[in-house]
């Protein structure tokens, strides 16, 4: 890696809003505001509004779209045959 060309690589901690779930791990991502780690150390914290913990298709409260239903219904509107 050639030297003052890449950010800062360091601990820094997410904190979902929607859930109130805190993560540590590593990036280049800043902030201003700190926070006591477990640890005993600070580090700076970055908000984010959706995580692991709070998205729908890792929670498991995911939607899934009937797309065959959709076919059957557009076919008995417009009286198309399946050419399949």
């Amino acid at each position: 890696m050639q030297q003052d060309k890449h950010p800062d690589y360091r601990p820094v901690v997410f904190r979902d809003r929607a859930a109130g779930y805190a993560f540590l791990t590593r990036s280049t991502a800043t902030s201003e505001q700190t926070i006591e780690w477990d640890d005993g150390e600070t580090y700076p914290v970055v908000e984010v509004e959706i995580s692991s913990e709070s998205h729908p298709f890792y929670t498991g409260t995911a939607r899934t779209v009937d797309t065959e239903g959709r076919v059957a219904r557009f076919q008995r509107r417009y009286g198309g045959e399946s050419s399949g």
